[in-house]
């Protein structure tokens, strides 16, 4: 393919996603929530900063219940594959829980991202040492917000089958003070989109120094050459995949992508900010909604991006005949060339096991609140063809990489 053909494909594509998101229906104009409501919350917070912490003591059946969730919760922590499973079961049970469906589509790319680097690309692009340690912050952070929100999802439920409000149960959890008055005023109103929010922020602000300002993360993750140029690497590209409404009867359509970037992974603002886009692509665009929940009900999480495209990755390794040649082209694999080899999770690393985390609470003032602001259902979302041009040029650094090597 020469550069003018390059070029027209490119146009082409972006075409094509810009006339398909003209054409969607949006359920949401914008993420916003009632003033009312949020000056309500601040003044619980208000209060709650002015109280100290002091645990409380628990009945023997108020143990009971905080043993078994905490039992369930470590069960399921094991790796990524399960966790996702686990936001999705229970999103079902309760779909008035958005963050859990978010969290599972979310948990997904975690789980594609660690096996790209086990995939045929980015291990010709990382040093072996560099790998592991993309791995481990992953799966951190992957298992530190688990670790920290599935138990009070677990809580809303026990809530629902009790039939009353548990929350005063949740420092024994020790999830932040932020999140209380928070889940309070979801028990007596069930205000899906300020739940959502709320959990957006505090999971981030949850693994801000445990994670994004951890020192080894720091050093040999976030730091390096390779995480500044990361647009290269698409470890940062979130997307969802959809099915996209059958135009014919009996077709069988390929799922597409809809998402974002997130530019750098450090900035707390900017992964509340990524994290709230999300939630209004998601949930605020009829068509991504109603495709990515059906991909979701169809398609098990095995942490391979074949999931989603078999027809451009495998999950079994191919003999590599092209190795020394390119093989996307125009979004389309050559005649003969091979899938891109993208494992399942359980082939491509084991199960780690989960560090207690520092227990601190992140929430020390109410300038948090800035990161409620309303925000607009993004009009450009379609990632399909821009998720295609990015591996292609994943693929053609190999190529050069191998190319110049001594």
């Amino acid at each position: 393919m020469n550069i003018l053909q390059r070029i027209f494909y490119n146009l082409k594509s972006t075409l094509e996603s810009t006339l398909y998101e003209s054409e969607v229906k949006a359920r949401w104009k914008s993420l916003k929530l009632p003033v009312e409501v949020l000056e309500s919350v601040k003044s619980d917070l208000s209060t709650q900063l002015k109280k100290k912490s002091a645990p409380a003591a628990l009945l023997p059946d108020e143990k009971q219940t905080m043993a078994r969730i905490q039992e369930i919760t470590t069960k399921l922590n094991r790796n990524n594959e399960t966790r996702t499973e686990a936001y999705r079961q229970i999103y079902f049970r309760f779909p008035e829980l958005h963050w859990a469906f978010l969290a599972h589509m979310v948990s997904r790319n975690g789980g594609w991202q660690m096996t790209d680097l086990k995939g045929n690309l980015l291990p010709h692009l990382l040093e072996p040492n560099e790998i592991v340690h993309f791995f481990n912050s992953l799966e951190r952070a992957n298992a530190l917000i688990f670790q920290d929100a599935y138990p009070q999802l677990l809580l809303y439920e026990e809530s629902v089958r009790q039939k009353k409000n548990l929350f005063h149960l949740l420092p024994a959890f020790h999830v932040s003070k932020f999140m209380r008055p928070v889940w309070n005023e979801f028990w007596a109103r069930k205000n899906s989109q300020l739940l959502t929010v709320a959990l957006i922020i505090n999971e981030q602000c949850y693994i801000q120094k445990r994670v994004a300002e951890n020192p080894v993360y720091q050093k040999h993750v976030y730091e390096t050459l390779e995480f500044k140029t990361q647009s290269l690497l698409q470890l940062t590209q979130v997307v969802f995949p959809f099915f996209p409404r059958k135009k014919h009867p009996g077709t069988s359509p390929v799922p597409r992508l809809a998402g974002l970037v997130m530019e750098d992974f450090t900035d707390l603002k900017e992964r509340i900010g990524v994290g709230k886009s999300l939630y209004a692509i998601l949930f605020g665009i009829e068509d991504v909604f109603e495709g990515a929940l059906r991909f979701a009900k169809e398609v098990p999480h095995t942490g391979s991006r074949a999931d989603y495209w078999p027809h451009i990755f495998s999950k079994i390794k191919h003999k590599d005949e092209h190795d020394s040649k390119e093989r996307l082209v125009a979004g389309t694999l050559q005649k003969g060339a091979p899938p891109f080899f993208s494992p399942e999770l359980q082939n491509a690393w084991e199960a780690q096991p989960v560090e207690p985390p520092e227990r601190f609470d992140w929430f020390t003032d109410l300038s948090v609140f800035e990161y409620f602001r309303p925000i607009q259902t993004p009009d450009s979302f379609d990632m399909t063809d821009e998720f295609l041009r990015g591996l292609n040029t994943v693929e053609l650094a190999v190529l050069a990489k191998e190319h110049i090597k001594p």
